[in-house]
C-alpha cells in the first residue's frame, strides 16, 4: 500500500504535499496487505492448516511469563511462544469486550462493524472470517464467551455463554438450545472444545476452533484447583500503584477504576459469590473465611489498605489466569494426541489488555499501554520460527485477513486489516504500517472513561480527548510507563505536528467520521 510522504520520525510530515489522487488511492484501499488468494473449493487441499484460536478476556500481557511477568508463571501459554512467535507490539482498536470481538470477526473498525460500545448488538448479517472459512470448506466451531448479544452465525457448531456468563455452573446456548453445566467455567469451555475436536468436527475437512474464555474478567473468581495459589506470597507492586495522574490530562483524574476507591466487597471476596453448589461453597469458604477475618481485625487504612486491596485483587486475577493456562496445556496436549499439532495454527490472545495495578487501576478502556496492548502468540509448525519475536505494529484488526490468508481463502476488499502471514514467515513488507489507530467511544459508561482517539508509532503516542479539547503526548522510549505528558512542552512542536498529521491520515484511511 502506498503511504503519504514521511519525515524523519517515520510518520506523516504535514510539510510534505500529497496529491488528492494519491491520497484517494491510499484512503480507499483498506485492503489486506498480502495478496488475496482465490477461494478454496470445499474439502480441497487436505494440507490447509487447521486453526485453534484461543482468546482470554482481559488477560494482561504483563501477566504472562513469556512476556516477562514478575508475578506469575504461565508454562502452557509459554509453550506457544517457545514453539512460535511472540508479538511485542500487538494492539487493539477499541479496548472493551464486545467491540474488540466484533473487530476480530469482521476485520473492520468499530464505526463500520456497528459495535462501538458494549451496548450494541452485533449485526448477524455482517460478513465474518469464520463464515468465510466455513464457505471455503472448513469445519468451524465457536465455544465459550461470545458477548455480542446476537446469535452466532457462520459456524457449523456453537456453544456459548449467555452474556458475560458466570465463573461457576454456567448455562450456555448450544446451537440454539439452552443447556446447563456444573463446574468451573474455564474447565467446562476446555472440556467442550476437546469434545468437539474428538467427536464434533468433520474429519474430512480442515477446522477452525474458537475457544474463548470468560476468565480472567472481573470479578476474578478462582477455580477450585488454584483457589489457594499465592497464599503467603507478597506480589511485587507496580511502580505506579500510587500514581496521582498529575501529569495526565484531566480525564485520567476523573475515571472510576481505582484499586483504592472503586473495588467492591464482591471484587475483594469479602462476600461469597452466588451460583455455587454446596461443595463449591465449602471450598470457597475454606479459602477465604479465615483470611477475611484477619483482614477485618487488622483495621487497615491509607496506603496499607490500598496495598492489601492490590494483593487480594491481583492474586485472584492471577489465580483465574492459572486455570486458563491449564486449559491451554490441555488443548495443546489434545492436538498432539490426535496427531493434529503439526498442521495446526495455534493462536493465544486476549480481547484487550488490562491494568494490574499500573496507575493505581484495574480494568481497561484507555489508550495507555496496559489496556491498548494485548498479548499475541502464534505457533505454526513449519512456517513460524520457534522462539521468534516480532516488533512490527499489528492489531486485532489484522486477525481476520491473516487467518483467511493462511487458509487460502479470499479476503474481502472491505476488510481494513492487513494479513500478518508475511510477518509470521519472518518477512516484514517494506510498506508495513508505521502507526496504529485507536478509538474509544463508551461514555457515558462504566468507569467514566472519556471518549478519545489517538495514534501510536514505534516511539511516540498522541491521544486526543476530543470532547474536551485536551491532548496527551508520550515519548515511549524515554517514558514507557507514560507518566509524563509532554504535550505543549517546548521542543515537542515538530513531533506533535507530525503525529497530528498521521492521526488525520489514519482517520481518512479508515473512513472515520465525526
Amino acid at each position: 500500500m502506498q503511504r503519504p510522504p514521511r519525515g524523519v520520525s517515520g510518520v506523516y510530515d504535514p510539510g510534505m504535499k500529497i496529491s488528492m489522487l494519491a491520497f484517494l488511492v491510499v484512503a480507499g484501499s483498506g485492503v489486506a496487505g498480502a495478496s488475496a488468494q482465490p477461494a478454496a473449493a470445499p474439502g480441497a487441499s487436505a494440507d490447509r492448516p487447521n486453526i485453534v484460536f484461543i482468546m482470554a478476556d482481559d488477560h494482561a500481557y504483563q501477566a504472562i511469563s513469556a512476556y516477562g511477568s514478575n508475578r506469575n508463571v504461565t508454562p502452557n501459554i509459554d509453550r506457544i511462544a517457545q514453539a512460535g512467535m511472540r508479538f511485542d507490539r500487538a494492539f487493539v482498536t477499541n479496548s472493551i469486550c464486545a467491540p474488540s470481538r466484533a473487530v476480530i470477526l469482521t476485520g473492520l473498525l468499530s464505526h463500520l462493524n456497528g459495535v462501538l460500545t458494549n451496548g450494541e448488538t452485533f449485526d448477524p448479517e455482517m460478513t465474518t472470517f469464520p463464515e468465510l472459512l466455513t464457505e471455503a470448506g472448513y469445519s468451524t466451531a465457536m465455544i465459550g464467551k461470545w458477548h455480542l448479544r446476537s446469535t452466532p452465525r457462520g459456524f457449523e457448531h456453537y456453544e456459548v455463554l449467555i452474556g458475560q456468563g458466570p465463573y461457576y455452573n454456567p448455562p450456555m446456548i448450544r446451537d440454539g438450545q439452552r443447556v446447563e453445566h456444573s463446574g468451573y467455567t474455564t474447565d467446562i469451555i476446555t472440556d467442550l472444545a476437546i469434545e468437539w475436536l474428538r467427536e464434533g468436527r468433520d474429519e474430512g475437512k480442515p477446522f477452525l476452533l474458537m475457544a474463548q474464555h470468560k476468565a480472567p474478567h472481573r470479578n476474578w473468581q478462582p477455580g477450585p484447583e488454584h483457589i489457594n495459589d499465592y497464599d503467603g506470597v507478597v506480589l511485587p507492586e507496580p511502580a505506579s500503584l500510587f500514581d496521582d495522574w498529575a501529569d495526565n490530562a484531566s480525564p485520567a483524574r476523573q475515571q472510576e477504576m481505582t484499586i483504592a476507591k472503586h473495588l467492591t466487597e464482591h471484587d475483594l471476596k469479602l462476600t461469597t459469590p452466588g451460583r455455587l453448589s454446596e461443595e463449591q461453597r465449602e471450598v470457597w469458604d475454606a479459602a477465604y473465611d479465615e483470611k477475611n477475618q484477619a483482614f477485618a481485625e487488622a483495621g487497615l487504612t491509607g496506603d496499607e489498605l490500598v496495598r492489601w486491596k492490590y494483593q487480594r485483587y491481583a492474586k485472584d486475577y492471577l489465580r483465574s489466569v492459572q486455570s486458563v493456562d491449564d486449559s491451554v496445556g490441555r488443548l495443546l496436549d489434545e492436538l498432539e494426541a490426535l496427531g493434529l499439532a503439526d498442521n495446526t495454527i495455534v493462536i493465544y490472545t486476549s480481547d484487550q489488555g488490562w491494568y494490574l495495578g499500573e496507575h493505581g487501576w484495574y480494568d481497561k478502556r484507555w489508550m495507555y499501554e496496559e489496556s491498548f496492548r494485548t498479548p499475541l502468540l502464534v505457533r505454526w509448525p513449519g512456517v513460524v520460527a520457534p522462539g521468534s519475536v516480532n516488533m512490527d505494529l499489528v492489531q486485532n484488526l489484522d486477525f481476520a485477513p491473516t487467518l483467511l490468508d493462511a487458509a487460502g481463502a479470499k479476503t474481502p476488499g472491505r476488510m481494513q486489516g492487513v494479513s500478518m502471514v508475511s510477518l509470521l514467515k519472518g518477512q516484514t513488507p517494506i510498506d508495513w504500517r508505521q502507526s496504529v489507530y485507536y478509538h474509544y467511544y463508551e461514555n457515558p459508561g462504566s468507569h467514566n472513561v472519556a471518549k478519545h482517539e489517538g495514534v501510536r508509532t514505534a516511539t511516540h503516542k498522541l491521544i486526543s480527548f476530543y470532547e474536551t479539547g485536551e491532548w496527551e503526548l508520550y515519548d515511549l522510549i524515554a517514558d514507557p510507563g507514560e507518566m509524563q505528558n509532554l504535550y505543549g512542552n517546548a521542543g515537542t512542536e515538530g513531533i506533535t505536528e507530525q503525529l497530528k498529521g498521521e492521526l488525520e491520515f489514519l482517520r481518512a484511511k479508515y473512513a472515520v467520521t465525526d
